[in-house]
This record gives C-alpha cells, structure tokens and sequence, in this order.
C-alpha cells in the first residue's frame, strides 16, 4: 500500500510535528489494541529522508528520537549536522552498497537491509575497525517483486544461521516492503509470510524476534499480523515532492 493516502499534513512547526506523531502514536496504541498486544509493544521508527537537518530539528523537539534514512551519504551527513543531539539513533533501511559500509559502521545504531554475506563481512571488518557494534535486520522479499531488494523467504533461515560468524552484528529480526497495493489481503500476506519466516527462525535461534514491516498506509495491518517497527514518513512529515521511488529503487508509494 501506499504512503500517500496517509500521508499528514505538511509538518512546519514543532506544534505540528507533535500533533502528527500524536495521531500516528494513537493509531499504533489503538492497533496494538486491537491486536490484543501489550501497549509499546512496537517501536516507530520515523522515516526521514529527504527532510533537512533544520526542520528534523523541530520534530526532534517534538518527540522523534529515531532517524531512518535509506540513502549512506544523506544519513552521514545528517548525523554530522545534529551532531550536537546525542540522543538521536540512526537506522539505514535502504539497499547497502558494499563499499558504503563504512559510512554505516561509523555512525549507524541498526542496519535494516541485510540481505547478502558481502555485505555482512564489509560490515563486520569496518566494526572492527570502528570498535563498535551494529543491530541488524535481515530483508526479506515477501511479496516475490523482482524489483524489490531482500532474499526469498525460503533462504533466510539458512542465511541467519551464518550470522553468528559476524560478532560485531547483533541479528535482532527481519523487514520486509510489503507489495504496492490497494487489496489489503495481498499486503497482508507480505506480512504473515515474514511472521512465518521468523518463526521458523526462532526455532533455531531466539534472538530473532522483532519483525519491521508496515508503513504509513498500512501500520494498523502489519501490527495486526505481529509487526514490533513500522516505519512510518509521511504521516509524520507530510507528503514528500518526489515519490519513494526516486528515493528507494523497487518501492512505490
């Protein structure tokens, strides 16, 4: 599903950023609800790209503690420009370019697009090097777009069991992009087939627990079917000027 429908007013002030992520925080509270799921029991995670630093910083004051970005240079750039907001976390959720982990490595607290050993070996050498530590999803494709980055449902579980080489990565659950559509039992399926996934996951391996799906269009779906992130952009910041395809090659919306 798409943002767009979701999408909240274009935020300005801090005022308006608060009442957006109020709503937003409503409609998880109310979601979890539903769900029969303990209240806080999911994260949000605010995406931010395209924002600039300077109106990040009113949401900020706001209440947004979590920047997610899926382009390396623009995240970089914008932990050096909010360098004075200790507080603030930074998750890289787009496709990862091997020869940009350093840049993650850097300054990254979570890494959401795992889904290839390169990456996880370019990764763990820069950590090293860094002496740091990065949590880390594994990207699914749940909806079999060849678009669409993330491995086969049916090869994550023998990808996760090669995670433990990499010390410096703490594995803690999967994402997925649910398919682009109106047909809420399609999407929905993108998200119970990751449920489904993890699971089997956990069988082996505890420590895979969390599951990242749903965006601003369909958060209430995905909490409904075990999500603990959503991502969520436009219905805190507003529509963007350009869709996320320009941004995120593989998503629409």
């Amino acid at each position: 599903m798409s943002e767009h429908p979701s999408a909240a007013a274009h935020a300005q002030t801090q005022a308006d950023f608060a009442a957006n992520l109020a709503s937003v925080r409503e409609r998880i509270a109310r979601a979890e609800q539903a769900a029969g799921r303990a209240p806080g029991s999911v994260r949000l995670l605010p995406v931010t790209k395209t924002v600039p630093s300077q109106r990040l910083r009113l949401a900020i004051a706001a209440g947004v503690d979590w920047l997610g970005e899926n382009k390396v240079q623009e995240a970089l750039q914008k932990s050096e420009e909010l360098a004075d907001l200790p507080q603030l976390k930074y998750s890289v959720i787009g496709h990862l370019q091997t020869n940009k982990s350093k840049y993650v490595a850097r300054f990254a607290h979570e890494f959401q697009a795992m889904d290839n050993l390169r990456q996880a070996e370019a990764l763990q050498r820069r950590l090293e090097l860094e002496d740091r530590t990065l949590d880390v999803f594994v990207q699914v494709n749940t909806s079999g777009e060849e678009s669409k980055f993330g491995m086969p449902p049916e090869a994550a579980p023998g990808f996760v069991k090669q995670l433990p080489a990499f010390d410096r990565l703490h594995v803690k659950g999967l994402m997925t992009l649910a398919i682009f559509s109106t047909d809420h039992a399609a999407v929905r399926r993108c998200f119970q087939t990751l449920r489904a996934v993890r699971d089997t996951v956990r069988e082996t391996d505890e420590r895979i627990a969390e599951l990242s799906m749903g965006m601003s269009g369909d958060f209430e779906l995905a909490i409904a079917e075990g999500a603990t992130v959503v991502r969520v952009g436009q219905g805190i910041f507003g529509a963007r000027a350009l869709p996320d395809s320009h941004y995120w090659p593989g998503f629409a919306g």
